[in-house]
């Protein structure tokens, strides 16, 4: 049994928690968190498994590390504190262990990572014996292993293009989708998540690695981006009313351009209310979906929904991040220690086949 530590008991940390218990070759042996009230607290209560699990959260790094587990999953955000992630990172390397995690956005491609946030994993790995997989949902299995694996069906193949189309009311994180993402504010509101470059730092590692694997060269990454007013005052369960007038749809795309042509597309649509811009590209039904289009003889496409077991599809997105996680972890501890990415790590078969958490 592969003992394993999770790190952070959030949307992601729980469902990691869930995952690894359901998992038959890992052991959850520690839970790490920052809330003080959290602390003394049973992984099966953190994460709502309905039974305890006999693991106490711990607010003690060193300790926990000091047991020396073999795994961690780092759970804990990075959007807004990549360094301090970074550095939450290296740490559980150099004490050895296998680091899975979505935290990273500029490690989902990881050979054109900045050079020193590559050589603080390298110099951890080779300290510690450690290694590092960074993936998730979108950045992740939704534009690298799932479009890849099917362009493989096509007998000529003009585009590939993924699409994540979602209702961000169901997303459990109102500082992100109003601030971030701008949802709610004046139309000459600039969201940092839409600003230039910004795309391209999140998703254009994906871009890259799809075109690695499919041998072709870029000329460059561009970007789109379109945004649309609310026609009428919405309000929602979560997160209150988004006024009138105020921004309630976006949709960009960050492209991979071949030969003068965009050929690798990750478009993102996203509403706070079905209403807004409904000439764009929607979910065949529910919340939100993850889509592969493969334009050519013949066109593909291939529509992927994540539901939790609330019917809520963001948490099932979470889960489908977590699952692609989870499940490398017995992979890269039988592997040489080492900085990895999606194209390393096999996607494999289930191991957890009617196992419950």
């Amino acid at each position: 049994m592969i003992s394993t530590v999770v790190w952070g008991t959030g949307n992601v940390g729980r469902l990691a928690i869930r995952a690894v218990e359901a998992h038959p070759a890992l052991a959850l042996t520690g839970v790490i968190v920052h809330d003080p009230g959290k602390v003394g607290r049973d992984a099966g209560d953190l994460a709502g498994t309905g039974r305890e699990l006999g693991v106490a959260a711990t607010a003690d790094v060193d300790a926990a590390l000091a047991a020396g587990p073999r795994a961690v999953v780092y759970a804990a955000s990075g959007d807004i504190r990549p360094d301090e992630a970074l550095a939450d990172i290296t740490r559980a390397i150099r004490a050895g262990a296998v680091v899975v995690t979505p935290a990273l956005y500029a490690l989902y491609d990881q050979r054109n990572a900045p050079p020193e946030m590559r050589r603080q994993v390298l110099d951890a790995v080779e300290a510690g014996g450690g290694s590092l997989f960074v993936s998730g949902v979108d950045p992740g299995w939704g534009n690298d292993v799932l479009p890849l694996l099917v362009s493989g069906l096509g007998a000529t193949v003009d585009v590939i293009r993924c699409q994540e189309i979602f209702d961000y009311t169901t997303y459990d994180q109102p500082d992100s989708v109003r601030y971030l993402v701008g949802m709610g504010q004046p139309m000459d509101y600039e969201p940092p998540m839409l600003a230039a470059t910004v795309p391209t730092m999140v998703w254009g590692g994906q871009i890259r690695l799809m075109a690695r694997a499919l041998g072709v060269e870029l000329d460059e990454i561009r970007e789109t981006v379109a945004r649309r007013p609310l026609d009428a005052t919405v309000t929602t369960d979560k997160m209150g009313d988004f006024e009138k007038g105020t921004q309630g749809a976006v949709r960009f795309e960050v492209q991979g351009i071949v030969d003068g042509v965009p050929r690798i597309v990750i478009e993102h649509v996203t509403r706070i209310h079905a209403s807004c811009a409904p000439d764009w590209p929607v979910p065949p039904d529910g919340d939100g979906a993850h889509r592969v289009v493969i334009e050519g003889d013949p066109r593909i496409e291939v529509t992927v929904e994540a539901t939790d077991r609330h019917g809520n599809r963001a948490a099932g997105g979470n889960a489908t991040a977590v699952g692609r996680l989870v499940g490398a972890i017995d992979w890269l501890a039988g592997a040489d220690p080492g900085l990895y990415d999606a194209l390393d790590v096999p996607l494999r078969p289930t191991r957890a086949l009617g196992r419950k958490p």
